[in-house]
């Protein structure tokens, strides 16, 4: 799934780093490392959404889910999963 993790690398760096991925690793913690905040969390789950058609429910919204691009890939695939196996 490169492209997905591509995808979300290239939304966290134009959006929150300002163009510099310089030491962004896929398992870099977001909040850890204060690179999204609450609000920003808000908008990668509208990018999230709109990007890959998923819905992002209330109870999904964890770390575990949400808190590095290994994280949201992750998330993503099990998301579009199980909406293909529905």
């Amino acid at each position: 799934m490169p492209d997905i993790k591509n995808k979300i690398r290239s939304f966290i760096v134009d959006n929150y780093l300002f163009g510099d991925d310089e030491g962004l690793e896929e398992s870099t913690s977001f909040l850890d490392e204060g690179i999204v905040d609450s609000t920003g969390i808000l908008e990668l789950i509208e990018f999230i959404s709109e990007e890959f058609s998923i819905v992002v429910e209330d109870e999904e919204l964890i770390p575990e889910n949400l808190d590095s691009i290994n994280n949201v890939t992750a998330f993503i695939e099990r998301k579009t999963e199980s909406a293909a196996a529905v």
